[in-house]
């Protein structure tokens, strides 16, 4: 594998590229039944802070990524494709074969301790979860919040994992000194019903279950968290009818949700290929449409995306998201909100 050619650019040294991995990788595996199958590569990371590109849509400038692949192998994930970087699939091997910066926690506090860093907000859980399966047994992000609450650095986190609650305790005290932001990743939400949870279990398979994220959602809150809940990605013809996306709504709005934000699947190299595999095994028929619909690129029409928007903005009207939350959510927040619903054509965040 290719790990000592790859070059990132310091956190605040533009000019000044260095290889992203400091040695060479230990490869390890665990017994269990919850690893088997599973290949970890424990790397030291030289840099951890890292800076988004200008061209990209997200809106924010500074991540933290611990992990690279994800054992939640949802197959629409748009971050497959990264694992080509380091001579590995985006199929497979992103779901199997993950990279753990065991060094993160100190170069987190080593680089937000730098004269050159100003406090800017960093996103976690943009790329790959944070909070998948591996953290259980790394433990990297109790050292990386704890690091950003001593130095009072703003951020927020996006999950599918349930893991984050073991981490209340550092969420809390963080909230007191800066702004924390949460938020919970649930595209598909029946009513526990077993179509559902077969479609959920077929695309999703290492994550936990749809519901047990709200109750994440709703624990947050109810601890003065403000947590939104990504409803990404909205399938086309499988999870966009209007029945569909009520129950969703309806179920994150009881979730006590400060916010939502739909995003319809994109499908962007890697991503697109793994996907629509599992598309022609489970779905034949609809291999033309999402042919129709993705033809041109890794999005679906604008005129899509802005109906399914439309749709959920009105639910979460009707429903109440964003008014019903625990109190203590919203007296936590030091600075205005976004809407309760915002578009999620500028955001790829899964």
């Amino acid at each position: 594998m290719r790990w000592d050619n790859l070059r990132l650019t310091d956190v605040g040294e533009p000019d000044t590229a260095t290889p992203l991995f400091a040695r060479k990788a230990v490869t390890r595996t665990f017994d269990t039944p919850g690893f088997r199958g599973v290949t970890f590569y424990e790397i030291h990371a030289r840099s951890i802070i890292n800076r988004v590109p200008g061209a990209s849509r997200v809106p924010f400038q500074w991540t933290i990524n611990p992990y690279r692949g994800c054992t939640h192998a949802c197959n629409y994930c748009f971050a497959r494709n990264t694992h080509t970087y380091l001579d590995l699939d985006a199929g497979r091997d992103f779901d199997s074969k993950i990279v753990v910066k065991v060094n993160a926690p100190e170069l987190v506090r080593r680089e937000l301790a730098a004269p050159r860093w100003r406090g800017a907000h960093i996103a976690m859980g943009t790329n790959v979860d944070c909070y998948q399966r591996a953290e259980g047994r790394y433990r990297l992000m109790r050292g990386i919040l704890a690091a950003l609450r001593d130095a009072a650095n703003p951020f927020s986190i996006l999950t599918k994992g349930s893991l984050i609650l073991r981490d209340l305790d550092l969420l809390t005290e963080a909230a007191e000194v800066t702004d924390v932001g949460t938020a919970v990743s649930a595209g598909f939400i029946g009513d526990d019903d077993a179509e559902a949870a077969a479609l959920w279990r077929s695309v999703e398979p290492g994550t936990p279950s749809p519901g047990k994220r709200l109750e994440v959602c709703a624990t947050l809150t109810g601890h003065g968290l403000p947590c939104s809940v990504l409803m990404a990605p909205i399938l086309p013809y499988l999870t966009d009818s209007p029945k569909a996306l009520d129950c969703a709504v309806r179920r994150i709005a009881a979730a006590g949700a400060t916010g939502i934000t739909p995003i319809v699947l994109h499908l962007r190299p890697g991503a697109r290929e793994w996907f629509m595999s599992w598309l022609a095994r489970e779905h034949p028929r609809l291999v033309p449409r999402y042919l129709e619909l993705y033809g041109r690129g890794a999005y679906a029409p604008k005129s899509y995306q802005q109906r399914i928007t439309d749709q959920v903005r009105e639910l979460a009207e009707r429903h109440g998201v964003g008014r019903s939350g625990p109190a203590a959510a919203r007296r936590i927040r030091s600075r205005p909100q976004p809407p309760a619903v915002e578009t999620g054509e500028q955001l790829t965040l899964m």
